[in-house]
């Protein structure tokens, strides 16, 4: 299960990246921020996850 979650993190930086990137080639500021709120929230959640496990 923990390797699913890894795979889900991964593929949503990964997408979040992609849009910070296209919203910047494409001038689409608010695209770029919900990209970069993306990324962030899935950091802090693996952050919050790896913390419980402990």
């Amino acid at each position: 299960m923990k390797y699913l979650l890894a795979i889900g993190a991964l593929l949503a930086i990964g997408i979040g990246v992609a849009g910070i990137v296209y919203g910047g080639h494409d001038d689409s500021p608010g695209l770029q921020f919900l990209s970069a709120l993306l990324v962030i929230g899935t950091i802090a959640y693996g952050v919050r996850v790896a913390r419980r496990s402990r």
